[in-house]
């Protein structure tokens, strides 16, 4: 795919969560149809989305029914089958590219691509079983955090080692499954870019955000951060040059820890971000619509912050204070329409615009 794609062209989404649900909503603002493939019943993203396929990761007919009706494919998270992957590609284009998927899905591999790049670190090992785990430790020391190589996410598949006497204990968190030794950043805080690029190779970056978490789940991103003119500089240059190794498409969250010693990079997520979610009210487009746009082979859009906003997710019974935050002045709510609340279940989030 070489040429823009037209309106009316559609657009297919692996996952149907609120990324997915929201990313179609922006699709269809731009005119664009939107088919959304999701293993579960009743995901948010299939209550706005122009069509719905029901199936697993794993059945082939359904995956290649599903491409043969789009145009393009892209995806709200980064866990997806290989060999479904295989499929899809084999019939239509993946923005982003599979090499930025491959890269995300394994925090070793990721954190030595972002090394390789000349690019700061915590201090990591590679930890495949509880022999390796204390050679880690040797090495790295405490405190430090062992996490799963694969599939953690807020939190998920981490154990803190506060003390060498940990280890016993957080080994066995891990279930067997290869894991990775972080060593202790001293922080003063976290922020977060959220950036795009387009088939053409340019770049536009949204303004940094500043992210507080809660029980290893995001809380809040307030905008502006509390960051050096340099450091604002550094992490806008850092996103570009991670794009750029990709040769990305689309758009590209990356965290970073602000320290005396410079910005050191966390992670980094090959699709929009819930740290980015204060766009939907700070800037004329979104990262939801950015992502569209480069995916699409349109024009980026200006995402220049014209207000400065405090995002909040809704976790769990926080959704019961909607009736309240539907009453505050210079608040937008943001509602994933899911029907069970969970505890630490993302079920909405608002965005409050500070004058």
């Amino acid at each position: 795919m070489t040429d823009p794609l037209p309106t009316g062209a559609t657009i297919g989404i692996l996952g149907g969560g609120q990324l997915g649900r929201m990313l179609s909503v922006a699709a269809a603002r731009l005119g664009f149809r939107t088919h959304v493939f999701e293993p579960g019943a009743e995901p948010p993203a299939g209550h706005v989305c122009h069509q719905l396929t029901t199936a697993a990761y794993d059945d082939a007919a359904a995956l290649q029914r599903f491409a043969r009706g789009v145009d393009v494919v892209t995806y709200e998270f980064e866990n997806i089958p290989t060999a479904a992957l295989d499929i899809l590609e084999a019939l239509k284009p993946i923005r982003p590219g599979r090499e930025a998927l491959r890269i995300s899905q394994d925090r070793l591999t990721e954190k030595t691509f972002l090394q390789d790049l000349g690019l700061n670190v915590a201090p990591f090992a590679d930890v495949a079983d509880a022999e390796a785990l204390r050679a880690a430790v040797s090495k790295i020391g405490t405190p430090s955090i062992l996490k799963t190589r694969r599939f953690g996410y807020d939190g998920k598949g981490q154990a803190r080692l506060k003390a060498a006497e940990d280890m016993e204990t957080a080994w066995a968190d891990m279930a067997d499954q290869p894991a990775i030794l972080e060593g202790f950043v001293d922080f003063t805080h976290e922020v977060s870019v959220i950036a795009a690029r387009s088939p053409r190779g340019d770049v536009a970056c949204y303004d940094p955000g500043e992210n507080v978490h809660r029980d290893g789940i995001l809380h809040t991103t307030t905008v502006p951060a509390r960051l050096s003119a340099s450091h604002r500089t550094d992490a806008v240059l850092i996103a570009a040059k991670i794009l750029n190794a990709l040769d990305y498409v689309g758009v590209l969250g990356v965290e970073l820890f602000v320290t005396g010693q410079g910005l050191i990079v966390n992670e980094i997520a090959p699709r929009v971000h819930n740290s980015g979610h204060w766009t939907q009210n700070g800037c004329v487009v979104d990262q939801f619509e950015q992502h569209i746009r480069a995916i699409a082979g349109w024009p980026l859009g200006d995402g220049t912050r014209y207000a400065d906003v405090v995002m909040e997710n809704l976790i769990g019974d926080d959704i019961d204070r909607v009736a309240g935050y539907s009453r505050q002045a210079d608040t937008a709510l943001h509602l994933y329409g899911k029907a069970d609340t969970k505890p630490g279940r993302k079920m909405g989030h608002v965005n409050r615009v500070v004058k």
